[in-house]
């Protein structure tokens, strides 16, 4: 018994621990329930584009065809690098996409993944955003106006705490306990000038300190972190698998290496035992 299916981002939901669900085309499997069990993933070959679904031989900013890749907004560099927001400028590919997604309400966040690190997200992504990143705890320190203000925001932040999560410390284990109040504190009084003047560029409700935002804390269903980093390539090796032994952020690990399943996304994958789901 199997289900195939083109991959997709797994799914969350915030419990006790995070509940994930593999998805496989219109399929959607419970992964929790094979902790401590065999799974075993195949890859046929074919990858087909998570947006238009044609055929092709090479997946693009996980996922995507090349002609996608270069028309689509949540594909351009300033979904990486918001700073780099052109939308003002009348050159967005895709303004009502950009209106919809990049000029809306976004936070501006301390979270613990690897160790402290800043970071931006819609919205609407909360707490998503932070499962996806597979952070132990997250607290929202700011509301801005629009994902261009938000990047500013993080350039500033990123002087004094890294942007960036090491994802082979996230698979070691749980990270030392950070007190992000502490550090939210410290860093609004390190950043009170440039803040002062993104307000007077923007408008004084643009950036909305957020004193009484609760923190949000995440268990990640994991039985053993692996003594031993390997990672699993769909590209070198078709099957990849063994004995599931946790899920956090978007990572697969077994008892023979960890897969990043948002790497390969557009990739028709064989599940190849889920009766025992």
């Amino acid at each position: 018994m199997s289900i195939c299916g083109t991959l997709y981002k797994m799914r969350t939901e915030h419990q006790n621990p995070v509940q994930y669900n593999l998805v496989l085309g219109e399929a959607q499997i419970p992964l929790n329930t094979y902790l401590g069990k065999p799974l075993h993933l195949h890859y046929t070959g074919a990858i087909h584009c998570i947006n238009c679904g044609r055929k092709t031989s090479k997946s693009f900013n996980q996922g995507y065809c090349y002609p996608c890749f270069i028309r689509l907004a949540q594909c351009d560099t300033c979904i990486v690098k918001p700073e780099l927001c052109h939308f003002a400028a009348g050159t967005c590919r895709e303004p009502a996409w950009g209106e919809a997604h990049c000029m809306q309400p976004h936070i501006v966040y301390l979270a613990n993944s690897s160790g402290l690190k800043v970071g931006i997200t819609r919205q609407s992504q909360m707490p998503t955003r932070w499962i996806d990143q597979g952070a132990s705890s997250a607290l929202p320190i700011m509301q801005v106006a629009s994902r261009y203000i938000s990047g500013l925001v993080e350039i500033i932040l990123a002087q004094f705490v890294p942007d960036k999560t090491n994802w082979q410390q996230l698979l070691k284990g749980l990270p030392p306990s950070i007190d992000l109040t502490k550090y939210r504190d410290l860093l609004l009084a390190n950043i009170q000038k440039p803040l002062s003047e993104l307000r007077d560029r923007f408008g004084e409700n643009s950036i909305k300190i957020l004193d009484d935002a609760k923190i949000y804390t995440f268990n990640y269903p994991i039985l053993n972190y692996p003594t031993k980093l390997t990672a699993l390539n769909f590209d070198k090796t078709a099957n990849v698998g063994g004995t599931l032994q946790g899920i956090k952020g978007q990572y697969l690990m077994f008892d023979s290496g960890v897969i990043n399943i948002r790497k390969y996304g557009g990739y028709q994958i064989a599940l190849k035992n889920p009766e025992i789901a």
